[in-house]
């Protein structure tokens, strides 16, 4: 018990928190996107890939509610180490050059909180699918395929043909990526994986899946908007 007080009280344990939840919720995002990019395969691949997945609401529920664990052992690591490093210098450097640490090293608190606003919008536009804020006019609850499923297919044809929609996914899926681009490479530091070695390379390597990851997640809204799927919404 005394163990896990500490590691939630130590600056080093909170570090070793947001390195785990984040590296944690790296993997959802990865096995996330691969979700969604079985689009691209048909109605019926994703249509039954959706189903599977509330058809299971016993895995489906610990999931989620993991999930949401992790996010907010994630968020409240990263305040309290972010209090913590500006509370050790209160004072400003007298001579500091923004450019020895990158851009998103230095705005990984704004993005994330930009993030955690596009995750509750994405939830209740697809998830709990709440009418008012799809810009589309109609539910998305109500929609059906032949094999009396909900069809995903066509609900997510019909939410990124909204442009406020899709723009607002690409500008959170840019924010996310630029947050794994060097969160990735910091996870590894925090739990001791990263040196002189390796870290180049384990930083390069995040930079390359985080393009990846935005590439993959982009695709779908950029597709829809240049009429991929038109036909199932018509």
């Amino acid at each position: 018990m005394n163990i896990i007080a500490n590691l939630f009280k130590s600056s080093l344990g909170k570090k070793y928190i947001m390195a785990v939840t984040g590296g944690a919720l790296f993997l959802f995002v990865v096995g996330h996107l691969l979700g969604n990019l079985q689009f691209f395969l048909g109605p019926e691949v994703i249509n039954r890939y959706g189903h599977f997945l509330q058809a299971n609401q016993e895995i489906l529920w610990p999931a989620r509610l993991g999930l949401l664990v992790m996010a907010a052992l994630h968020i409240w690591s990263a305040v309290k180490v972010s209090a913590e490093n500006r509370a050790a210098r209160p004072v400003p450097y007298a001579d500091w050059h923004p450019t020895v640490a990158s851009y998103a090293s230095r705005t990984m608190l704004l993005s994330g909180v930009i993030i955690a606003a596009f995750v509750i919008y994405h939830v209740l536009h697809f998830t709990v699918q709440t009418k008012s804020i799809n810009f589309t006019g109609q539910s998305f609850v109500a929609l059906r395929d032949t094999e009396g499923r909900h069809d995903v297919y066509r609900m997510m044809v019909a939410g990124f043909q909204v442009p406020l929609v899709s723009g607002f996914y690409v500008l959170a899926m840019a924010l996310l990526c630029l947050h794994l681009s060097h969160g990735i490479g910091a996870m590894f530091q925090s739990l001791g994986w990263k040196d002189e070695v390796y870290g180049p390379w384990i930083d390069r390597s995040a930079k390359m899946l985080a393009w990846l990851i935005f590439l993959g997640y982009v695709s779908i809204p950029i597709a829809v908007l240049l009429g991929y799927g038109k036909e199932a919404v018509k």
